[in-house]
């Protein structure tokens, strides 16, 4: 995972020179750029060691090897819920969410309502047995 810790440190990294440039280009007089560019590069840095202790944790993976053959990387993967329709409900929730910020604020709540339903339900699915919903 040493290539995607330096990928993400570096993309991070890039970002905060250009929050300082573009800060001295506009004077410091417009903020929202600043803060974005802060932003994008605080993420860039929370993945990139977020991957590093993982990668530590983990070891290494058959895809960071020169010498690793295919069959290493065969197998479980982690485990999915295959049967799920809870995504389906939440990115229904999202786009109702987003229909209200277009339209009317107060179609946002009723999105919240559902997002917060179909996330309760997606963590404790499992909680009732398998494919009890």
């Amino acid at each position: 995972m040493k290539i995607e810790t330096m990928i993400f440190a570096i993309v991070g990294l890039f970002f905060l020179p250009v929050a300082i440039v573009y800060g001295f280009m506009t004077a410091w007089t417009e903020w929202v750029g600043v803060i974005g560019l802060l932003l994008a590069f605080g993420l860039g840095i929370m993945i990139s060691s977020y991957i590093m202790v993982t990668g530590r944790r983990v070891g290494l993976r058959p895809e960071d090897r020169e010498d690793a053959e295919i069959h290493e990387g065969a197998g479980e993967q982690g485990h999915f819920s295959p049967w799920s329709w809870w995504p389906l409900v939440l990115g229904a929730s999202a786009a109702i969410s987003f229909l209200g910020v277009a339209v009317g604020w107060w179609i946002l709540f009723i999105g919240a309502g559902i997002a917060i339903v179909a996330l309760v339900g997606w963590v404790f699915e499992y909680s009732r047995g398998d494919h009890a919903h």
